[in-house]
């Protein structure tokens, strides 16, 4: 296994966070003020825009979300955050690059050049000056499927839709997801970083199609399984249009120990302001049972927005992770009280 991001004495707790795309990149922000040993996991299966069409040109994992969660962790110099830019940036024009960022291209061409994705990670991680470590969850490409329902005149019909693209954007119900190839291979340097943990962080983000996958690949499932670090679901501030439209806070919580019902999850952290005091937050607390969690609220929200403030989000994080690893007591969970950074 590469060395890039080993643990380093006085960087913080070790941090990994699953995920995709913005929610990925909220969790990462506010992870790096935590510390500098963060791992990224990265959802595989994006098959739109830039990143489908590399796939399907090329035959690479999509690099699109791979490519954020770089751009989350990058150091804050200015001449990194100048090819941090670059790599974020995207060609307009009506030409073949139309689309394209330049970070998807680089990684494309780099994963050509030394055969391997992970490597080639490693070494955009080497140029922006990352302590931690960017890993796909799976070696390989994977397509999501779901079984949505409202499609039909009959609602109680279900249809079978594939692509996360088609998932993120269905005016149906979805139900279930499932993972193509359906015993995908997990990579290793995601499965080790997982165990070396003191903290794993599973959301917010796209619900069916950046954090269920998640617990979708068998071996990554068993390694989040028998961690010992405590394990936080941080819930999105809001349902999003098309795959979670009207769901609530409990609904998030139960769809997943729907998908993996022996997942043990420590806590679920949820913004105060978007369950309001009552039966709601008694129904969020019967789902987080569920799993075996102790629900937290604590404001995390951006001000008049459905976004997650990284500084926020930071602090009610390092409530619960010691700076050497470990749990914070209860009562400093519950305060939001940090010594970081």
């Amino acid at each position: 296994m590469s060395e890039v991001g080993s643990a380093t004495p006085g960087l913080g707790p070790k941090i990994v966070a699953l995920g995709g795309g913005h929610g990925l990149y909220a969790t990462l922000s506010a992870a790096r003020l935590l510390g500098h040993d963060v791992t990224a996991i990265v959802t595989v299966a994006d098959d739109g825009g830039s990143s489908g069409r590399l796939r399907a040109e090329l035959g690479v994992i999509p690099p699109g979300d791979l490519r954020m969660a770089l751009a989350a962790l990058a150091r804050s110099d200015a001449r990194t955050q100048l090819w941090t830019d670059v790599l974020q940036h995207r060609f307009g024009g009506t030409g073949a690059l139309a689309g394209h960022s330049v970070g998807n291209l680089i990684l494309a061409g780099l994963t050509e050049v030394l055969g391997d994705p992970i490597a080639a990670l490693d070494e955009m991680v080497r140029m922006l000056g990352i302590d931690g470590r960017v890993l796909p969850m799976s070696p390989i490409a994977l397509d999501i499927e779901a079984d949505v329902s409202g499609l039909e005149d009959d609602p109680r019909v279900s249809r079978v839709i594939r692509g996360q693209v088609a998932v993120a954007t269905t005016p149906g119900k979805v139900r279930r997801v499932r993972l193509l190839p359906p015993d995908p291979p997990a990579s290793a340097d995601a499965l080790a970083a997982i165990d070396a943990a003191d903290l794993v962080v599973l959301g917010p983000g796209s619900w069916f199609s950046s954090v269920i996958p998640h617990v979708l690949v068998p071996d990554q499932l068993a390694a989040l399984a028998r961690t010992s670090a405590p394990k936080v679901l941080v819930l999105n501030l809001a349902p999003e249009l098309g795959e979670t439209t009207g769901f609530s806070a409990e609904r998030h919580v139960h769809v997943l120990s729907q998908h993996a019902p022996d997942l043990g999850i420590d806590y679920v952290l949820v913004d105060s302001a978007s369950v309001p005091e009552g039966s709601n937050r008694e129904h969020v607390a019967r789902a987080a049972a569920r799993l075996g969690a102790e629900v937290v609220y604590v404001d995390v929200a951006e001000n008049g927005t459905h976004a997650h403030h990284y500084g926020k989000l930071a602090a009610a994080l390092g409530s619960i992770v010691t700076p050497t690893g470990g749990t914070a007591p209860t009562a400093a969970r519950r305060e939001g009280i940090t010594s970081w950074p």
